[in-house]
């Protein structure tokens, strides 16, 4: 009997441990991340995560912030959901019950609208890098959108394509929810404008880097612009087959996918000739940016995309918010985060962020590029 109790007592013992190591310990708040850190959305996940790295880097190095009278750093716990929403999902419950975070970051539509189910029961905010309006016109009180919404990208993106590039369009985007919602929208604004899809063939993104039978068969339809899009590192590959099946139209790139990135993958800028999406970071010329730039390179050693600006800034709004009401409560860091992006360091906050819409949207500029002569050029949105 004396053994058992022993044995009980050093299994209590091990267990209280347990859980309190799961936990943030004293003088730390631990912030989530669930996303692809696996498969072919892998390296979308990880630049999306760099931002967040990052800036808790600088945060903790600056020595942290102010909560309840003590100076308080970020521990950020990070789980592979394979950009799978049942996934996504177990890991937010996870973060929440293990790490008691306030706040997940997560850089999938499918992901978001998964957590929506329950976030708000389970008392956590949820960072949404996506920009499906829906995800914020759903009335989430603990939701906060990070980059603009796309249906304006769709109407810009149309505008100009049938503007310059012609009237015919092969749907070959990907197939996760978020690439789904992206082409109904672009198939509706098409032909409500005169355009004609001619073909579509969505295509898993992230379980193959063969899309030459998915893509011969928009190809053999003659469109004039194929829309694509999914992560930048498989839309590249698209981009590439295309090519080299002798496409020679314009591509419509979905706004997940980065026209530089997309080029770096495909071969080179001349095999993106004609390609329209969103401008870039590396086309930014404000200070803010540039610094981020600079200072994103000296760490990694490469160019930043907006996955990793965009939750670079967003993290450092959020401790900003919870520095100022001195609470990890997410209903308390909600209501303070648009003051927050006003308040904060401008070279914190490359994308100059500095309002969020009642819903929660972070409000952000619309913007559009377009390669020519083998080098990306801004143009206005009328």
């Amino acid at each position: 009997m004396k053994n058992v109790k022993t044995l009980a007592q050093a299994v209590a013992a091990a267990t209280l441990g347990m859980t309190l190591t799961a936990g943030a310990m004293a003088g730390e708040v631990n912030i989530g991340f669930t996303g692809p850190l696996s498969g072919g959305a892998a390296l979308y996940g990880e630049n999306t995560l760099s931002g967040l790295r990052m800036a808790a880097e600088e945060i903790n190095a600056a020595g942290g912030f102010d909560l309840d009278g003590e100076k308080t750093t970020i521990n950020l716990v990070s789980l592979d959901d394979r950009y799978s929403p049942a996934q996504a999902a177990t890991n937010a419950k996870r973060l929440k019950q293990e790490s008691n975070v306030p706040a997940v970051f997560i850089p999938h539509s499918g992901g978001v609208f998964a957590l929506q189910d329950f976030n708000e029961k389970d008392d956590f905010l949820i960072m949404a890098y996506t920009s499906v309006p829906t995800v914020t016109e759903k009335g989430n009180s603990l939701t906060l959108r990070i980059p603009p919404t796309f249906d304006g990208y769709v109407r810009a993106f149309t505008d100009y394509a049938l503007e310059h590039e012609g009237k015919t369009l092969g749907m070959a985007g990907a197939t996760h929810e978020y690439a789904k919602i992206w082409a109904s929208m672009i198939e509706e604004e098409w032909t409500s404008k005169g355009g004609e899809v001619v073909a579509k063939n969505p295509m898993d993104y992230n379980k193959s880097a063969d899309f030459f039978t998915g893509v011969s068969r928009i190809i053999a339809e003659n469109p004039d612009v194929m829309f694509v899009g999914g992560a930048s590192e498989p839309t590249g590959l698209v981009v590439q087959q295309a090519r080299q099946m002798g496409f020679q139209g314009g591509f419509i790139v979905m706004d997940q996918a980065k026209i530089d990135e997309v080029a770096e993958v495909a071969g080179g800028m001349e095999m993106v000739e004609g390609a329209i999406g969103v401008v870039p970071l590396s086309v930014y010329e404000t200070e803010a940016a540039k610094s981020f730039i600079e200072r994103y390179q000296d760490k990694y050693g490469k160019m930043p995309g907006s996955e990793a600006a965009y939750n670079y800034l967003a993290l450092h709004g959020l401790v900003e918010a919870m520095d100022a009401t001195e609470s990890t409560d997410p209903k308390v860091i909600r209501g303070a985060i648009g003051k927050a992006l006003a308040n904060m360091d401008s070279s914190k906050n490359p994308y100059e962020v500095t309002d969020v819409t009642d819903k929660g949207g972070f409000v952000t500029e619309t913007t559009l590029a377009v390669v020519k002569d083998g080098k990306i050029v801004r143009e206005p949105i009328e």
